[in-house]
């Protein structure tokens, strides 16, 4: 799961949303060094990634991508599954998508010297193009797979992917719903315990 997922599996606390949203960026015991709420967003974060990575509905959905993308391939599902999640959104929160990312930049902006030099560093983009609320639409999952691709220098051509999240968007959909009604509920186990 990407970035959207991340925040929304945090539930109403924000200090664990943003521990699950700077996760990527908190290597090993690092996550030691910010406090126990934020801790536990990082620990959630790597317990969803590997939830993620095992299970057989998204290994399904990576198979379709693999020979065209390889490795990549699970980093392009990830975006796609936010996608789905905010095309979506309706289903899953009350609070109007607009509303919901803009109140998670402003929580980004009111803790950001906690936050992690790498997040510091991309916050502004991802506030300027809207990235959260842009996953709602193919066009705006093409632009941040082609900002992503640049920062591997062209390698993956992860962009192209939007061909394929035409061709397969009933499947692809079908398989995110599956698999996000599994996650939420071993997420709330986690977040109980």
């Amino acid at each position: 799961m990407n970035y959207l997922a991340h925040i929304y599996l945090s539930g109403d606390n924000d200090q664990l949303k943003i521990g699950n949203f700077i996760a990527d960026s908190v290597k090993g015991k690092q996550y030691l060094d910010y406090p126990p709420e934020i801790q536990k967003g990082i620990i959630l974060h790597r317990a969803i990634d590997t939830f993620t990575d095992t299970h057989p509905i998204v290994s399904k959905s990576v198979s379709r991508l693999f020979e065209r993308y390889g490795h990549y391939s699970r980093v392009i599902i990830d975006i796609l599954y936010d996608h789905f999640l905010a095309a979506n959104w309706i289903h899953y929160c009350d609070i109007p998508l607009k509303e919901y990312t803009e109140d998670f930049y402003k929580l980004l902006k009111d803790n950001f010297k906690i936050l992690p030099k790498p997040v510091q560093n991309f916050f502004p983009y991802m506030v300027a193009n809207n990235w959260l609320y842009n996953y709602r639409k193919i066009e705006g999952i093409e632009k941040i797979l082609f900002q992503m691709n640049r920062r591997i220098k062209y390698r993956a051509r992860m962009h192209l992917a939007v061909e394929e999240l035409r061709a397969f968007y009933q499947e692809f959909e079908n398989e995110f719903r599956l698999f996000f009604e599994e996650l939420r509920a071993y997420v709330k186990k986690e977040i109980e315990v």
